[in-house]
């Protein structure tokens, strides 16, 4: 069985014999919901690459300590994978962001596509992109996950172009490109771009605009995805041709 795990702010200096206190939300989850005991063994992780397993040392309402027996650091996995997601309807983008970040993806990126249903203004963008944090947040900790993802904040076609142009690979799924996404080269190191569209499908001009920052058209098959699950086969499909899953 595996061990509980747990996100905190930061284990940089943190070593064997340390004791980490952990509060807020985090703790009162532990704590009140999962009933976390004096003596049980869990293991936390600041999303950055650390993690450390230890032993409960004592509870408190909102906070709990652990008093650390091992320590272990994890370099950043390569390549590094960052997905652009068009905004979807309802709540398929949290399922996007869940299912992404469950396969390992580095960084989200919201995209207010031309044909996007979906619209993030004002106080609404602020609370999407809180949802979507806080989705990566606790699907990064189900799958104990020591590098966490980051989800950026809502991007235009002109800033999703300049993140294609920095990348080693782009790729925009598109169901009537010409080449397989199983016939691109992936690299083994650098950025990953994986580019997916809205609902309604790309518009030529970003099509147009997103090629002309280095991107390639590729199809994942016959069959046309959904929004909400495009990137996920996307990315599993390139992960098989990287060390990360080779």
């Amino acid at each position: 069985m595996s061990l509980p795990f747990h996100l905190v702010p930061d284990l940089r200096d943190v070593g064997t014999g340390s004791v980490v206190t952990v509060e807020g939300d985090e703790a009162h989850h532990a704590v009140a919901v999962r009933r976390l005991r004096v003596g049980e063994q869990v293991a936390l992780t600041d999303g950055a690459g650390a993690c450390v397993v230890g032993e409960v040392s004592s509870t408190g309402k909102r906070v709990f300590t652990v008093a650390v027996a091992t320590v272990a650091t994890h370099a950043r996995p390569q390549p590094r994978l960052l997905v652009v997601q068009a905004l979807p309807k309802g709540d398929r983008g949290e399922l996007a962001v869940e299912m992404l970040t469950e396969v390992g993806v580095e960084e989200v990126v919201p995209w207010a596509a031309a044909r996007s249903v979906a619209v993030w203004k004002g106080e609404r963008a602020e609370k999407s992109l809180a949802k979507w944090r806080a989705t990566a947040r606790e699907a990064a900790k189900q799958a104990r996950r020591p590098w966490h993802p980051f989800v950026a904040p809502l991007a235009t076609t002109a800033q999703v172009a300049r993140l294609v142009a920095q990348a080693d690979l782009a790729v925009v799924l598109h169901e009537t490109a010409a080449s397989p996404l199983s016939e691109v080269v992936v690299p083994t190191a650098g950025t990953i771009v994986v580019v997916v569209g809205p609902e309604g499908g790309l518009s030529d001009d970003e099509v147009a605009t997103l090629a002309g920052a280095g991107a390639t058209s590729v199809r994942l098959g016959s069959e046309v995805l959904r929004t909400s699950t495009a990137g996920v086969a996307a990315l599993s499909a390139i992960l098989t041709r990287t060390p990360r899953w080779g």
